[in-house]
């Protein structure tokens, strides 16, 4: 695992390569999502069929054998044992209370003439949600990308989810129950992408599409924004751990395991002023590793990403924090409120040393779908408010109309637009009607 020293000469460079990840659209990839797009687009279920049954192994000859209703979901939840389905009853209680805190609401005001002026927030239609599926089920990607939707007051939740071999998985469908999600597609790729965005004989088109996927999901989320709205286009998982060298190792060490094991370009990076800590970290991950399932996986992808940084202090840390705008952000320290106001970028931050950024992935409550890839600066965790929009109230009175009327007509013949001024100025001194 790489070894940095923040005062060291060339560390800045050093870092901004350990940082980069391309994320330009693969020609390869480009080229074969949009074959897909267009096909579905053209030719809706009989594509999506055809596809589905090349990439995901299956044998199918209709829609009907891609689709499950609410009665099918209740089954696969009625099927799990009692505790699982607890946990994930008190996972989905504690996000959908957490995200209740965000639902926005309309507004306005009057101003003294009488002109109104406000906010009318309403909820989408109806949204897709991707769920990845194959090497793993991701039933807490369900509940958070569901959830936010329900408390938004969505319409209608359409998922599709990929069962290669045609092996669906009961938690995944389970928590789909649990979260409201009104039908299952159980195909995924591209394919599902372009299916959810045009819409099929059988898969309604959507407003919004939401959820992680691989290289070509996410190539097919870029293609279809515009049509439809998306969420984001995610890189891989990051991890970054500031700590102040008083935290058990061990921790430190599985904290940044839990990134690494997602897949071999997720980024581990742990920040500390101690070498003598970053040198016992390291010993943890040598003794640790031999016993994690996915060792291949987190073994390459801390050689290849991740990094052990010794720097100056823990004001430093931050700023280099910062630098980085982690997806995922563990404030391993004493005090960690004391250094909240040094942080500005972060998907999410992890506060105090029994804060593992596992609980975030499950059931703290906080959505688990964050910006990834430096994105933190500028972007949001998936939230209730993805699932709103906004419209503009204006409602002009007479008396309001003489005021903003005369500002319209010289701002609208200063830019050469008459009737803009002439649609203004015709109100004016006009008598009520």
């Amino acid at each position: 695992m790489l070894r940095l020293v923040s005062s060291e000469a060339g560390f800045a460079a050093r870092l901004e390569a350990l940082l980069a990840f391309e994320t330009a659209q693969d020609p390869a990839v480009d080229a074969a999502v949009a074959a897909i797009c267009d096909a579905v687009k053209a030719r809706g279920d009989v594509a999506v069929i055809e596809y589905t049954n090349r990439f995901d192994r299956m044998n199918v000859q209709t829609m009907a054998e891609l689709t499950l209703g609410r009665e099918a979901l209740q089954a696969a939840h009625d099927r799990l044992p009692g505790a699982v389905r607890d946990a994930l009853a008190a996972a989905a209680a504690r996000v959908r209370h957490y995200h209740e805190r965000q639902l926005a609401h309309s507004w306005h005001y009057e101003d003294e003439d009488g002109t109104l002026l406000g906010q009318q927030v309403t909820p989408l239609d109806r949204v897709g949600i991707y769920v990845p599926g194959g090497k793993a089920a991701y039933p807490s990607s369900v509940l958070m990308n569901a959830l936010p939707a329900k408390v938004a007051g969505v319409g209608e939740i359409i998922m599709v989810v990929p069962t290669p071999g045609g092996e669906q998985n009961d938690l995944v469908l389970a928590a789909a129950y649990i979260a409201g999600v009104d039908k299952v597609f159980t195909c995924g790729g591209a394919q599902a992408v372009a299916a959810l965005a045009y819409g099929t004989e059988s898969v309604p088109q959507v407003d919004k599409i939401t959820g992680p996927g691989n290289a070509y999901v996410a190539a097919a989320k870029r293609r279809v924004f515009g049509v439809v709205g998306i969420d984001m286009v995610a890189g891989p998982s990051e991890i970054l751990v500031i700590c102040d060298g008083e935290t058990d190792p061990d921790w430190i060490a599985m904290d940044l395991f839990s990134q690494a094991e997602h897949d071999e370009i997720a980024q581990a990076i742990l920040l500390c002023p101690s070498a003598d800590y970053i040198a016992r970290v390291e010993a943890s991950i040598q003794k640790l590793l031999p016993t994690m399932p996915r060792r291949a996986i987190i073994e390459q992808s801390l050689g290849n990403r991740g990094a052990l940084i010794e720097v100056r202090d823990l004001d430093e840390a931050c700023e280099i924090a910062n630098f980085i705008a982690p997806e995922h952000l563990e404030l391993s320290v004493a005090q960690p409120e004391a250094w909240l106001g040094k942080l500005r970028h972060a998907g999410a931050i992890f506060m105090g040393r029994f804060t593992s950024e596992s609980l975030g992935d499950y059931c703290a409550g906080p959505n688990h779908v964050l910006p990834t890839s430096r994105t933190a600066r500028f972007a949001s965790p998936l939230g209730v408010y993805d699932f709103q929009k906004r419209s503009s109230l204006i409602r002009v009175s007479q008396a309001g109309a003489q005021k903003l009327g005369r500002i319209a007509s010289l701002l609208a013949h200063g830019e050469g637009l008459t009737a803009h001024a002439r649609a203004a100025e015709l109100r004016l001194d006009a008598p009520e009607r």
